[in-house]
């Protein structure tokens, strides 16, 4: 199952009406460590007012998790929930660290401050799409090379890990729904002079571009 989650950890900080907040975002693994994060934020910003946080974990969000952490119920945990929620993102805590400024936002300010920080952070950040991959391990004879080279220019994958013996052999890694496709395709041009061995699954990240 492909997933969205954010490119790297960092953090963003926003100044509205004087108060600063600063966003900071993870990828997480388990609930045990998005709590020790938490906890170590909440350690170095000691003297903040609020230190908010939301997070999602799991392929399909399944554990969802908010805390307001003092600010009016319902104006900072939550507006960042929805947006994990919106991006689609997993595995992924966002945590709000607030420095009041001495001027109060009301209800609709605090929503949209927490949801913007959110947000942007994200952005700056940046997302990746991680996509479920079947290996492919591929043995042909040294005159067949050169059309094996062209068709990874022309069907845009990568040949990986070659190695030059008695034969060639290469690794390449393509979605698990158009491999079967793929290798009967490949075993055609090939006129059979090939040799096919399925590997194993594996995760490939890239950079996410949302469609216009």
């Amino acid at each position: 199952m492909d997933y969205k989650t954010i490119k790297a950890n960092g953090s963003l900080e926003m100044v509205i009406k004087k108060s600063r907040f600063i966003c900071h975002a993870y990828r997480i693994s388990s609930e045990i460590e998005a709590k020790e994060i938490i906890n170590e934020i909440k350690k170095e910003h000691y003297r903040a007012n609020h230190n908010c946080s939301a997070y999602t974990l799991g392929l399909k969000q399944e554990i969802q998790r908010f805390s307001d952490d003092g600010e009016p119920s319902g104006t900072a945990g939550i507006p960042m929930l929805e947006i994990l929620k919106k991006l689609e993102l997993v595995n992924c805590l966002v945590l709000v660290t607030r420095y009041f400024g001495g001027i109060k936002l009301g209800t609709g300010g605090l929503i949209r401050a927490y949801g913007n920080s959110a947000k942007e952070t994200i952005q700056h950040i940046g997302i990746v799409e991680s996509h479920l991959l079947q290996g492919i391990r591929i043995l042909i004879d040294y005159q067949l090379y050169n059309q094996l080279e062209n068709d990874a220019k022309l069907y845009q994958y990568q040949l990986e890990n070659l190695v030059f013996t008695d034969r060639v052999s290469a690794d390449i890694y393509i979605r698990i729904a158009d491999s079967a496709s793929f290798i009967n395709a490949l075993n055609n041009r090939m006129n059979g002079k090939i040799t096919i061995q399925t590997g194993e699954q594996t995760y490939r990240e890239v950079d996410y571009l949302p469609q216009k």
